[in-house]
């Protein structure tokens, strides 16, 4: 069985059998990552197809790259940015997208505010964190990533994992108080 990082390296080639492939393997899982920021199924149609274009376009760059992280990562964050864009186009026309709901299990007051219950302020607070501090905090209080999993997922080092949680978790502290 081909590894995700080979069906990329394969995309880049040209490959479509690979790029199906690749969509078949990670499609279902990233739907469900994006309906968990967003209750649109629009703007996640949107977005995914905008994600597997970028793939497809974009492929060179991640297999001729030995320090890129996982296959599994790169595309998630190509789908969370353009995530990010699909709310800064809605927010310039005063349209916030959907936010998904929370499940019923009481939810930690980050996973609240993440999923948009506590108010716009937080929702602004966000969107003005760096991307990659965003990146990290989704990951670990969204998703309940532990920090070697968030690590794995963004390729990047367990100490920067741990030093942009605080950096965000500051950063958000202070944009709110």
């Amino acid at each position: 069985m081909r590894d995700e990082e080979e069906l990329v390296r394969r995309v880049a080639r040209g490959d479509r059998q690979a790029f199906d492939e690749f969509y078949r393997r990670t499609s279902p899982w990233l739907t469900v990552r994006l309906r968990r920021r967003c209750a649109d199924e629009d703007v996640i149609a949107d977005v995914l197809q905008e994600t597997y274009l970028a793939v497809w376009r974009a492929a060179g760059g991640f297999a001729g790259s030995a320090a890129s992280g996982s296959a599994v990562g790169w595309v998630w964050t190509i789908a969370a940015n353009r995530l990010v864009d699909a709310f800064r186009r809605r927010a310039r026309h005063n349209q916030p997208p959907p936010v998904a709901l929370a499940d019923p299990a009481a939810p930690a007051a980050e996973e609240e505010a993440l999923a948009g219950r506590v108010g716009q302020d937080l929702e602004l607070a966000l969107l003005r964190l760096p991307a990659d501090l965003r990146l990290v905090l989704r990951a670990m209080v969204l998703d309940g990533l532990s920090v070697r999993e968030t690590s794995v997922l963004l390729g990047v080092p367990e100490g920067t994992v741990k030093t942009r949680a605080r950096r965000a978790r500051i950063a958000l502290r202070e944009a709110l108080s």
